[in-house]
């Protein structure tokens, strides 16, 4: 009788469903750096929700997200050439402040929104200011970065 229970209870786990390439998802997450800094979580809040495939997320956050079941916990580190790519140094780039708006004062850490050739909008961090230059950095803020995330399947929906 218990080898009867057991062989359902088994083959119970294995029918669970998994995620599949263009299901959508909430997954309960928290990524730190690898010196253990967190630098966003969705725990106490809403869960991340989004559609495998549909490209929202970085590849390997959702490569770490197929095959999970419901209720499935994990910690993954993802490399920064799955995340958000290597630091590119030609995105580093020193403007005159004489350029600038007459009426913005620059900091470092400040968020500048700046528009491209082709009408693009892109957003910039000040990471240098001078008398005469500020420097600015169109890399986004992980890039070069590998990511550790905790993760937990909450639903497919």
């Amino acid at each position: 009788m218990l080898a009867l229970a057991m062989a359902v209870i088994a083959l119970s786990a294995c029918s669970a469903p998994q995620v599949k390439d263009g299901d959508t998802v909430q997954i309960n997450y928290t990524g730190k750096l690898s010196d253990g800094t967190v630098f966003d979580t969705s725990v106490g809040s809403t869960p991340l929700e989004f559609k495998l495939g549909a490209g929202t997320v970085i590849p390997g956050f959702e490569k770490a997200v197929l095959g999970m079941k419901v209720g499935e916990k994990k910690t993954i580190t993802i490399p920064m050439n799955e995340a958000y790519g290597p630091h590119q140094a030609d995105l580093v780039m020193e403007i005159p402040r004489d350029q600038l708006s007459k009426d913005l004062v620059p900091a470092v850490g400040q968020h500048l929104q700046s528009t491209s050739k082709d009408g693009q909008t892109i957003v910039v961090t000040v990471t240098k200011v001078t008398d005469t230059t500020i420097t600015v950095d169109a890399n986004h803020p992980l890039a070069g970065k590998d990511l550790t995330f905790d993760l937990e399947l909450v639903k497919i929906l």
